[in-house]
């Protein structure tokens, strides 16, 4: 009985205070995983680039960091050898990543995006060969809708790795126009019509000022090119009335668009 108590005892001792090592690391360790998800949260909330979703995935990262830590130092108190099961964790780790390779890219191309901002949402974007209105921008995918409300949801691997054209980046954008007229007409008059129909438009900007030039003598016509700068918002709908507007007063001042023609010489063969 006496020896029984002596090994109790001896057990209470041995494990008793690792024990209660262990549990006051994991209070610790806990308490340090929260403290540092909200400084890390607290410090991305400085810098207006950091979106709302890398914040929060970053934070949730430096908490897990530490808890994985803290579950170390645990399995050090009771004696056990952390360098195996690091290397481990660390082999188990890699197959991982190679089994979610694809996945972890598109995280860290998201991650990417979220930080350097190539765009937001509500801009009309052009990259790795679609186009559309960005709808949202997560941790895996971008999500667009085309001009017919057609929704695509992009890999951010993609997307990143490609050529970005964001349409909506600058205030202002250029319109180009060719427009085309017959050779016996007066290029002037031309000229001089289509600064009257851009001029009269509110929505073109007198600065840069409107440009009209003989671009190109073509095969059937003399071509104008046209350029006149408006507010981003604008550039379709302006665009479109360009054209019509523009046809319009050609109609009125007997500027023709030619047909595409072709001169035929008939050559009589003598008998």
């Amino acid at each position: 009985m006496e020896e029984a108590v002596k090994q109790g005892i001896v057990l209470i001792t041995t494990y008793g205070l690792k024990i209660l090592g262990a549990i006051l690391i994991l209070i610790i360790g806990r308490m340090m995983a929260s403290w540092t998800q909200g400084a890390v949260d607290r410090w991305l909330k400085q810098s207006k680039r950091v979106d709302e979703t890398i914040r929060a995935f970053l934070s949730n990262v430096a908490r897990y960091l530490v808890l994985i830590v803290t579950v170390l130092a645990v399995l050090s108190q009771f004696g056990i050898e952390t360098t195996s099961l690091i290397a481990l964790v660390g082999a188990a780790g890699l197959a991982i990543g190679l089994a979610l390779q694809g996945t972890l890219s598109n995280i860290a191309a998201g991650v990417m995006l979220l930080s350097f901002r190539p765009f937001k949402v509500g801009d009309y974007v052009e990259a790795a060969g679609i186009a559309g209105t960005v709808k949202s921008i997560t941790l895996f995918v971008t999500e667009l809708a085309t001009l017919d409300n057609v929704q695509i949801l992009a890999p951010n691997s993609q997307v990143w790795g490609a050529t970005i054209k964001n349409y909506s980046y600058h205030s202002t954008r250029r319109v180009d126009l060719v427009m085309g007229i017959d050779y016996s007409d007066d290029i002037d008059k031309a000229i001089d019509t289509v600064h009257a129909v851009a001029n009269a438009d509110p929505r073109v900007l007198k600065e840069p000022a409107p440009m009209v030039v003989v671009g190109h003598l073509g095969e059937n016509s003399v071509d104008l090119t046209i350029r006149v700068w408006c507010n981003a918002g604008d550039y379709w709908p302006l665009t479109f009335a360009l054209k019509k507007m523009i046809k319009q007063r050609f109609d009125k001042e007997g500027i023709t668009i030619p047909f595409p023609q072709r001169t035929l010489h008939m050559v009589k063969a003598e008998a």
